[in-house]
Parts: C-alpha cells; structure tokens; sequence
C-alpha cells in the first residue's frame, strides 16, 4: 500500500493521509475518484487502465506500479496491482543513508545553521520532500539527497524533474551517492564518496568528497597555452576557463553550500551541461567570462523586415543597455570616449563634405570606431586586476555601457556604408586587439 498516488490524467499527487487528498481547491475529489475506480472495477477494467499509480517509492525507482483504491474500515488505503511493488515500500532506509543524514545534520548545526530530515515542502498541488533540509545563510536552502540506490531517469518523480522542482521553489538541490555510474550523469549536482560502511560515515572522522567540486583553471588562448582552444580554432586570443577535479571534505562541503563560499554551476561543453560545484570566487569569474562582449545584443533596426541570411548568426540573449544600467563611479583607465552631443535643428549649418568627413585609421575603419573598442577592451581588462566584489560590479558596469556603444556605432557605420555587420566588427577587433597581423 502507498499514502501518494499519481493520478495520471489529472496529473495530480493525491495524498490519502489528508481529508482534501492535498488539494483544497478541489472539493469531494477523494468521492470522485473513488466511486470512478469502483466504476471502472464493476465493469472489468484492469487495473493498468484505472490512471492511478504509485507516486513514491515506485515513481521514485523509475517504475510504473499500477494501484486500485479501497476503503478499509473508514480508512483509505492504495493497493499496488503486484506482490512486488508492494514489497518496494517494506524495505527500511539503510544505515548508510541514516548515517549521511546524521552526519549533515550535526554539521550544519555545529556551525549554527537550522536542518532537519524528511522535510516536506507545499509547493502548489503537489509537495516537495527533501531528506536533510539546511537553512544556510542569507536565507539560502540546501536540500540534500542522498541517493544511495536505483533512482529514476524519467518521470515526474526522476532526479532531473525533482531536482527542477526543488531549485524552482527556492532550494538548491545537492545530490550526493556512493556509485559512479550517478555521478557521471549531468541531471543534477552530484557529488560523491566512496562506498563506506555506516559506522565510518557516522563518525566524526574526515570524509572524503571524491567527485562533483572542480576548481577552474583560467588561462589565455595564446601560442604559450597548455589546452587546446575550446573553439576549434589554433589560438583565439581569447581567456578561457578549464575546470579541474579537485577533493573536498564533506563536512567542509556542506557548511561551505550553506554560507554560500561554495556554490553550483553549470559548465557547457559543446551540446552538453557538465553541473559541479566550485568556489563562490571562481563563479564570479567565470560569470564575467561568459560575459564577454561578443553576447551583447546587436541593435536591431525596427522598419526593416526580417529576411534569411547565409551569413553567421549573430542574435544573442539580451543583455541590460547603457540607459538601465545603475550608475556608478568610473575606474581609472576605463573611460568611455566622450560623444559629440546632438546639434539641435534650429541650429544645423551647412559644412562642405570635406568638413563632414570622418577621420580614418590606417585599416580603413573610422578612427571614432577604433577608439570606441579600444576603450571597451581597457574596461574589459580592468576586471581582470580587480579583487574587491563591489570595485568588480561598479568596473563590470563601465564595461558594459562601453560594449554598448561600440555595438551601436558599428551597426550604425555598416549601415550607412551598406557593408555587412559582422565583417565590420571582425576587422575591427582585429585591428585593436592584434594590429600586428
């Protein structure tokens, strides 16, 4: 018997240990589905075709277990459709599992921070249930799994769908297992130690974490690297990130996911999302990796109409624009190029094209283009040499604001020349970041 039920048309959890079944906004739905069970029983209907299942231990397995509802004595039970479904449920949680739990808990707690196990979280029609729950600081929660035997792939009761639900809801998942198999997979945050026995996990010895924490080796893509360009090019030019195995201690690992020094990312290589965990201090970063000025969206012309074009994709997410963006103080050595200020109409005169003309660089470009990416390079540049958190936000934001403004220029200037955009700001960067070649 089960207290959970998938109800597989409704997509609903029914909870039998409650009155409402979990749901209040739907009144009399124990009496709806139970005389349509009884319904389809009266006629001959198997079991396999009634649209209810088992929705824990089973769903939890990745198994399809088929149940039927009766009432015993005023009591509403669940009764799985096979002997061994039924048995799934009898067995008790190993002294592994009670062991890491124990272990989290006195953790957490030494170093002040609230936990508890087997907690059970509301989380609209459904509920969210995490083995050890820790309150970390600054209103974070780390809900730790310890997945120790067969877990699903598929499913709304899989890792993947549990783990979603749990970060969706405000709880960072950290999923933690003794078999490599799991921890190889990329569904969620795992992190892993050998297979040990109950009374070594219990103890308050060091407990080796030797899978799912990298540190990430930062390095640029020059003749001198020691990696292979990640682009497939011979060498970009460009700084890269590397993440590298590295050991951790448990009880380390989970006062330090609590106080937020170590938190989980998300690593993309080609196709697939490699997840681990690393530093606070690499994830920020490797943030201002990723947010290089190659992802800043390009200006878009309203009045012209969307057409195919062979050349290479540029449209990238969106990113805030020089006019949102907070102010703050500029840093030494990151100023953007001032810009002439718009002549009122009243006012215009007419020059002599000569006068009009802009000044070139020796590439050909105009040299208010080069200037401007120049000065986007040196704000980029400046945050490599900064440590303090709030110097790197306030850099961050002169960075972007002068992204911005190279972008539109160079939008501006292949327009107006009829020139296509990305050859443009490929000869650009070029000229500024290796004039040489």
């Amino acid at each position: 018997m089960a207290n959970i039920v998938w109800h597989t048309k409704l997509r609903i959890y029914l909870d039998l240990t409650r009155d409402d079944l979990g749901h209040p906004e739907l009144p009399d739905l124990w009496e709806t589905v139970y005389r349509t069970d009884r319904l389809y029983a009266a006629r001959g209907v198997p079991v396999a075709e009634r649209d209810l299942q088992c929705g824990g231990v089973c769903q939890e397995a990745g198994v399809e277990a088929w149940m039927h509802l009766r009432l015993r004595a005023g009591r509403r039970e669940a009764v799985h459709e096979k002997a061994e479904d039924e048995d799934r449920h009898t067995l008790p949680m190993s002294d592994e599992h009670k062991a890491y739990q124990e272990r989290i808990l006195r953790v957490a707690q030494e170093d002040g921070f609230r936990a508890d196990s087997e907690v059970r979280t509301r989380v609209g029609r459904s509920w969210i249930q995490t083995d050890t729950l820790v309150e970390g600081a600054g209103g974070r929660r780390i809900g730790w799994e310890v997945q120790l035997s067969s877990a699903g792939v598929h499913g709304p009761r899989s890792v993947r769908a549990r783990a979603a639900k749990a970060e969706k809801n405000g709880i960072t998942p950290a999923w933690h297992t003794d078999r490599s198999d799991y921890a190889r997979r990329n569904d969620t945050h795992w992190t892993r130690s050998n297979n040990l026995p109950a009374y070594v996990i219990a103890k308050n010895g060091d407990l080796r974490v030797v899978s799912g924490f990298r540190a990430l080796d930062f390095w640029h893509c020059d003749i001198n690297a020691v990696y292979p360009c990640p682009n497939g090019v011979r060498r970009c030019g460009r700084f890269h990130a590397t993440p590298k195995p590295r050991d951790v201690m448990f009880d380390d690992l989970v006062r330090r996911t609590a106080a937020g020094t170590i938190v989980p990312v998300q690593f993309r290589v080609g196709s697939t999302s490699h997840r681990f965990w690393v530093t606070d201090a690499d994830r920020d970063r490797f943030e201002d990796l990723r947010s290089d000025d190659t992802q800043l969206p390009l200006a878009q012309d309203p009045d012209r109409s969307a057409r195919a074009s062979r050349n290479r994709p540029t449209c990238k997410p969106s990113l805030p624009t020089a006019d949102t963006l907070a102010p703050g103080p500029a840093l030494p050595d990151a100023h953007v190029p001032v810009q002439p200020a718009p002549v009122e109409e009243q006012t215009v005169s007419v020059q002599p094209a000569s006068a009009t003309r802009p000044t070139l660089h020796s590439s050909g470009l105009p040299a208010e283009l080069v200037e401007l990416q120049q000065a986007a390079d040196d704000a980029s540049g400046q945050l490599e040499q900064l440590t303090d958190h709030q110097e790197r936000d306030r850099q961050r934001r002169v960075w972007r604001a002068a992204a911005v403004t190279v972008q539109a220029a160079v939008t501006q200037y292949a327009r107006s020349k009829g020139l296509n955009r990305y050859e443009v700001e490929k000869q650009l960067r070029q000229v500024v970041r290796h004039p040489r070649t």
